[in-house]
């Protein structure tokens, strides 16, 4: 097959298509151009993405280094139980590392000068170099000074082109970058991260170690605070448990009112304990000297405490007791060993080694010292030498509050006895005032001298002027036998003991007549065969002899000093009885002369008795207002100490109360409330002891009321105008007191009424007295049933009688009951509750009434209705005025 023959190209095609061709050759190369430089930025984006990245990561890994590092700082923190050294040293490490540091150090700034704290990758040359510099003051010499003083950062790259640096120790470091640690302002030191060559920290860097100097700052704060709180609580732990010791003795002194010695075991115990000695003793003034009376070395150190209660104490310099008596002052020796003046070389071999000694000071006086003492040279606080000055005060307070119950004590069984001597006697008085039989009042004579004195048998003997010998008259006490044996033993003047009494004219007393070599024969083998004290006491009428009185123990000592005038008493009371038998028997012997002769004879008698009647009640009165009035100034002084030391610890418990509020406040709410409770009994016992303290004190006023007995002169007086101005002053008195109160007042007063002879001022007593206690029965009744229609009335009137004038006093109260109405004009008793009556103000009344006018007082009462007093004077008392 034959080919066709090629297209034949014509040359202006051609020409065309190599310029096309050529154009597609140029957009070629152009396109090839722009991937190039695609290719390139694609390149160029590709590395600066890969930078970022690498960036980021790293800025990543150092913000987690700078987390993870803050996190195990403020782990350690949180752990650290206050342990600051362990919170720095953690902070000089990390701070070091992150930063890309050599060394780290923390330095602490204590106000003037700067130290080192904690020390991290230093060489000894390097830290011989910053020991040869520091401590130092804020200063620009180097850069942790120039920190502190700026309180700025301190970011040195070169120190030896630091021209300011001023240690040339320190160029041995390269950069140096230091961060002030602030509290508010204030520099308490500074972190510092050196490199030991000139390559300058970052910025991150800088902000890391400024936020380590932040954490140091919190843990410097935590660790004070932590510090501050720790301090203030064992403070008000130990606030507490002084308080409660002392509320422990203040418990211990109430209980043992009487008894000192178990307030002093606690207070040695009790202050050994909270002031950390290993011992404490209490020593106490006996006469001139001091002795230790109380110790806790008693049962572990038995032989040591022998030797100290053995050995007196007396003023001087070679004991710390001693200086302290001498002184009357603390005294605090921190080593006894190094004193010259100490001189008890057992004591110093003891092993003790500081001492301290407080007196016990009563109005200057020292009554004794507390002392405590340590093994070891460790001086006592001024918290605990104040804490044992509080235990000496108690001290003080439970001795007196023990000697002035004593002597209450003491007193009230004298005025017991005294009493008891005045009722044996008013016995005696009325047995020979009543009966005419010898026999039967010599018996009640002798009984009751037996019993007063605590003997064990007594006799009276009548003297025989005819043969001169003693006779007996009465016993007590004795067997038939003994009695006959008594009879025939016909004493002389001179012979015994009742003789010689009768010679000498006075009391022969004797503790022991088994030992009197005076005594022979049927006296001492038979007569007195196991007595031992005797005491023989004359009757005389006239200085004449007329018998003897002699009482006899058979237990060894003698009688007290109040019995022999106690029994001279009893024999003048017999020397009268024996009086009036013997009158008694000549006007019997005399017959038909004595019969003529025996109305103007019993009239003697009768004003005899009269008389004898109101010189025994004037003696008796006298007597007794002179016991009562010394009695009742005694009591007055102890009272007046235990009302002011009641007082007083109220006072101080108070300020007690308000010292530990703020510790209680952090107690819980138990102990609180017990503490609160603990308190409120001490206050509320210290309220009784003041309560009962008044009502004594109104006793004591009133005895010594009592004892002024009743005198004062007597004239003329309108009795109507007497009763009328008592009763005002007796209401507007009662108003006084008590404002509420409120009685209607019913008069009726004779104008027939003379006037009429008597004392004013103690008639006005008198009317005082029974107005006060009718208002106060119905003043009681108005309150206590509280009837709506009761009203208090009281109702006095006056009547003429002739020969006398009758008073009434009538009130509409409570009553008085029947089987108490005998008894109300007896001293001391009273219907009124304890602390509002003393029992005196009747009795007295009745004195003034019957014995000094001679009148009669009488008592109608229906109880729930009425009590109704009728006084009745008469115009002409017979006999002497008392």
């Amino acid at each position: 097959m034959r080919q066709a023959p090629a297209p034949r190209i014509r040359k202006a095609d051609f020409a065309a298509e190599n310029a096309r061709l050529r154009d597609e050759v140029r957009a070629l190369q152009t396109q090839r151009d722009r991937a190039v430089g695609a290719q390139r930025a694609t390149a160029e984006l590709l590395d600066a993405v890969s930078a970022e990245n690498a960036r980021l990561i790293a800025e990543t890994r150092e913000a987690l280094e700078k987390q993870i590092a803050t996190a195990e700082i403020l782990h350690i923190i949180s752990n650290s139980r206050g342990d600051l050294q362990l919170i720095l040293d953690a902070i000089a490490a990390r701070a070091t590392a992150l930063s890309v540091a050599a060394i780290g150090v923390v330095y602490r700034f204590d106000g003037s000068l700067i130290h080192l704290s904690t020390l991290a990758g230093l060489t000894p040359a390097e830290l011989d170099a910053l020991r040869s510099v520091f401590p130092l003051p804020p200063s620009r010499a180097s850069a942790t000074a120039r920190a502190i003083l700026t309180r700025e950062i301190v970011h040195i790259p070169d120190p030896a082109a630091d021209s300011e640096y001023a240690h040339a120790t320190l160029s041995l470091f390269g950069t140096v970058l230091s961060v002030p640690m602030l509290h508010r302002g204030a520099p308490l030191g500074a972190i510092t991260v050196s490199r030991r060559h000139v390559v300058p920290f970052s910025a991150p860097q800088i902000a890391l170690v400024r936020t380590f100097a932040d954490q140091a700052v919190i843990a410097i704060e935590n660790a004070r605070l932590l510090g501050e709180l720790q301090a203030r609580t064992r403070e008000l732990e130990e606030s507490l448990e002084y308080q409660t010791a002392t509320s422990d003795v203040l418990n211990v002194i109430s209980r043992s009112t009487a008894d000192v010695q178990p307030v002093l075991d606690t207070v040695v115990e009790t202050a050994a304990r909270l002031c950390g000695a290993d011992g404490a003793t209490i020593a106490i003034r006996e006469g001139e000297v001091y002795r230790r009376v109380s110790s806790t070395y008693s049962a572990a150190e038995p032989e040591h405490w022998a030797i100290l209660r053995q050995r007196t104490i007396v003023p001087g310099r070679d004991s710390i007791p001693a200086r302290v008596v001498l002184e009357g002052k603390v005294v605090h020796v921190e080593d006894i060993r190094v004193d010259p003046d100490y001189a008890l070389p057992e004591t110093a071999a003891s092993g003790r080694r500081t001492m301290l000694g407080v007196p016990l000071l009563r109005e200057g006086a020292v009554l004794g010292t507390i002392n405590l003492a340590r093994r070891r040279v460790e001086p006592f606080t001024e918290r605990q030498i104040e804490l044992v000055r509080t235990f000496a005060d108690q001290a003080v307070i439970a001795i007196e509050n023990a000697r002035l119950l004593g002597e209450l004590q003491a007193r009230t069984e004298e005025l017991t006895r005294s009493v008891a001597e005045l009722q044996a006697l008013e016995e005696v008085l009325r047995a020979v005032n009543s009966s005419l039989d010898l026999d039967t009042v010599l018996a009640t004579i002798i009984s009751r001298a037996v019993q007063l004195s605590q003997a064990d048998e007594g006799t009276i003997y009548e003297f025989d002027e005819t043969e001169e010998v003693f006779v007996p008259k009465s016993a007590f006490g004795m067997s038939a036998e003994r009695v006959a044996a008594l009879r025939q033993r016909r004493v002389r003047l001179g012979e015994t003991h009742l003789g010689r009494a009768a010679v000498e004219r006075a009391p022969v007393h004797v503790d022991d007549v088994q030992q009197d070599l005076t005594l022979s024969g049927p006296d001492s083998a038979g007569l007195l065969e196991g007595i031992h004290a005797v005491l023989a006491v004359p009757l005389l009428r006239e200085d004449k002899v007329v018998g003897g009185l002699v009482i006899r123990r058979r237990t060894a000592g003698g009688f007290a000093p109040t019995i022999p005038t106690l029994l001279q008493t009893f024999a003048g009371q017999a020397v009268l009885a024996i009086e009036n038998a013997r009158l008694f028997q000549e006007l019997g012997a005399r017959g038909e002369e004595a019969r003529r002769a025996r109305t103007a004879a019993e009239a003697a008698l009768a004003d005899l008795r009269r008389a004898q009647d109101r010189l025994i009640q004037s003696e008796k009165m006298a007597s007794l207002g002179q016991l009562t009035a010394g009695i009742a100034h005694e009591i007055k002084n102890p009272l007046n100490f235990v009302n002011n030391f009641a007082g007083l610890s109220v006072e101080l418990l108070d300020e007690l109360k308000e010292t530990a509020d703020p510790g209680i406040a952090t107690l819980d709410e138990d102990t609180r409330a017990e503490v609160d409770e603990t308190i409120h009994m001490l206050t509320g016992n210290l309220e009784k002891i003041a309560e009962h303290g008044r009502r004594a004190d109104g006793i004591v006023k009133s005895m010594l009321e009592h004892s002024r007995g009743v005198s004062g002169e007597r004239r003329e007086v309108d009795l109507n105008a007497l009763v009328d101005e008592t009763l005002n002053l007796a209401y507007h008195g009662a108003r006084a007191q008590d404002a509420s109160f409120n009685i209607t007042l019913e008069r009726d007063l004779d104008p027939a009424a003379a006037p009429i002879e008597l004392a004013p001022q103690e008639m006005t007593r008198v009317f005082l007295n029974l107005f006060g206690n009718g208002f106060y029965a119905a003043n009681k009744r108005a309150r206590g049933e509280g009837e709506a229609a009761y009203r208090p009335t009281l109702q006095v009137s006056t009547r003429e009688m002739g020969e006398a004038v009758e008073v009434r006093v009538r009130d509409n109260g409570t009553g008085i009951p029947p089987d108490i109405q005998d008894k109300l004009f007896q001293p001391f008793f009273t219907t009124k509750p304890t602390g509002e009556g003393t029992g005196l103000g009747l009795s007295i009344s009745w004195d003034i009434v019957t014995q000094q006018h001679g009148g009669t007082i009488a008592v109608d009462s229906r109880e729930g209705e009425f009590t109704e007093f009728t006084i009745r004077l008469p115009r002409q008392v017979t006999g002497d005025k008392v």
